[in-house]
């Protein structure tokens, strides 16, 4: 295969129309051409006056090679060799990203792995996720964190990862093999939105039932049968034997985390972030991206931010929803905790984005590994409070926020989050490190991003389950933790950062199972 590189296209155009452009400008005929693919396109906005696409092709040409052009090999994802002689099916906990690329490799190769998942199917979930957005009720077990699918489901989708390796173009490929939209093999920032999510990832447990795997919803672990430093079983609404365990929990089971430390397990605190959801108009963002003189229909504008603070923290954007939903995300009693929320086609009037703060360990109250869930979990109650105790969000405007004055009216910038918000002043929850170094991120980022600062943007709280706050100790060759058979696995082990780096460790761990 060779790859053409550079295409820069001036005009909206189809896809599917960009081979005719490719061979016109390179001297090619359609009959040289045995397939061809995108393998990647992007948009390059630096010149406003300027703005266009930029494609990268690959073909696979009949007859003579061209020397013209890079040569590439045609990606394969390589065959595992099955070495594995328990006689016990492998148990996975978790139904996220990481639980459900592992689960599917392990079916894929006959282990026929046995899935317990606390909450419920992503049908149910979506009933229990609009009745917490619709009435304040919360379901502990079933919420934007918990259930099939783990806390990505309700979110953009977003597949971003700084690897293009052989295990993301896995993720990518099973994604659309399963009904993502396929153009998340090319764009530069894949997305796969809430909407379409729900239905792949309900294909995706279809297959693995398929295969022979059982996936067990509503089905909390509660303990574990720890003897000798081996796993013996998992203990759920039964015990299930077994001497294989993938933890793949995610970030906000606490409980379980709590359960695994006081059995013994290796864990250690580990840095995250807290902060806040930002909300602009999404015509600001386009505008401050794109500039005003564009003809081309282009896809609603998202950024991505990073401030090195006086103090040596360290402010960026995270988790940027065009055209999207800043949701209640909370999972547990007496909490607020947001997360965003958009579709595929990215197309509500605002856009919103995680703006944190890192948190280092040596911040926390004390030394106990587990202290940063504490910290995290002490400002999302100070947040329930300052809402008015019946899960709204507290929320201030930017200009308020920079003056340290509750809010008292709002600007041209509508808050989204269900079921309701009321009007605050965040600084009296917020750590004072994380409070200033928003306030002097936000003026210099500002400069960046034009509208950034605007006095009428709307600063929600809190959002403090952007990763796990602790790391659940593994051996780097065999991916084991202290305890043999027991796999920390993914974002809530603290080895991922969102649905990509996620179901690649599940890939990981599933193969070291296999193998």
């Amino acid at each position: 295969m060779i790859r053409i590189k550079n295409i820069k296209i001036y005009e909206d155009i189809k896809d599917s129309e960009i081979l005719n452009y490719v061979l016109k400008n390179n001297k090619l005929n359609i009959k040289d051409v045995k397939s061809w693919n995108i393998f990647k396109k992007s948009i390059d906005a630096r010149d406003k006056n300027n703005v266009h696409y930029v494609y990268t092709i690959d073909l696979e040409l009949n007859g003579e090679k061209e020397k013209r052009f890079e040569k590439v090999e045609k990606y394969s994802f390589p065959k595992i060799d099955v070495k594995r002689k328990s006689s016990f099916r492998p148990v996975i906990v978790g139904f996220g990203p990481a639980g459900m690329f592992a689960g599917l490799i392990l079916a894929e190769y006959g282990l026929k792995p046995i899935i317990l998942e606390q909450g419920s199917k992503v049908e149910q979930r979506i009933k229990d996720v609009q009745e917490f957005r619709n009435k304040g009720i919360l379901n502990p077990l079933s919420n934007v964190q918990f259930g099939e699918g783990g806390a990505g489901t309700f979110s953009d989708g977003k597949l971003n990862t700084g690897n293009t390796n052989i295990y993301s173009r896995k993720v990518l490929e099973e994604f659309v093999r399963f009904g993502a939209p396929k153009e998340i093999l090319y764009t530069s920032k894949p997305h796969i939105g809430t909407d379409n999510l729900v239905d792949v990832v309900k294909n995706i447990r279809e297959y693995i039932i398929s295969k022979g795997g059982e996936i067990f919803f509503n089905e909390k672990v509660t303990n574990f049968n720890i003897k000798d430093g081996k796993i013996f079983s998992v203990i759920a609404k039964k015990e299930y034997q077994t001497d294989t365990v993938i933890l793949a929990i995610g970030h906000s089971a606490r409980d379980t985390v709590r359960k695994l430390f006081d059995l013994g397990v290796k864990i250690e605190p580990k840095d995250f972030a807290i902060g806040v959801r930002i909300e602009h108009l999404q015509q600001m963002i386009d505008e401050a991206q794109y500039g005003n003189k564009t003809k081309l229909k282009l896809p609603s504008a998202d950024y991505k931010l990073v401030y090195h603070a006086k103090n040596g923290r360290v402010a960026y954007s995270f988790c940027m929803c065009p055209g999207g939903e800043v949701i209640a995300s909370s999972s547990e009693p007496e909490t607020i905790v947001t997360n965003g929320m958009s579709k595929f086609s990215r197309d509500g009037e605002n856009a919103n984005s995680a703006l944190l703060i890192n948190v280092k360990t040596s911040d926390f109250e004390s030394d106990n590994p587990l202290s940063g869930m504490d910290f995290q979990e002490k400002i999302e109650k100070e947040a329930y409070i300052l809402g008015g105790k019946n899960y709204f969000a507290p929320i201030q405007r930017v200009e308020d926020f920079l003056n340290n004055k509750k809010t008292l009216e709002l600007g041209k910038i509508k808050p989204t989050y269900m079921p309701g918000v009321t009007k605050s002043n965040l600084n009296e929850i917020l750590p004072e490190f994380v409070s200033e170094t928003l306030k002097e991120a936000l003026i210099e980022l500002n400069k960046k991003l034009n509208c950034f600062a605007e006095k009428d943007a709307i600063l929600t709280g809190v959002e403090t389950r952007t990763s796990s706050a602790v790391k659940i100790v593994r051996d780097k060759e065999t991916l084991l933790s202290n305890i043999e058979g027991l796999y920390p696995c993914g974002e809530g082990a603290g080895y991922a950062g969102g649905i990509m780096t996620s179901a690649i460790d599940g890939i990981k761990c599933a193969i070291k199972i296999i193998s």
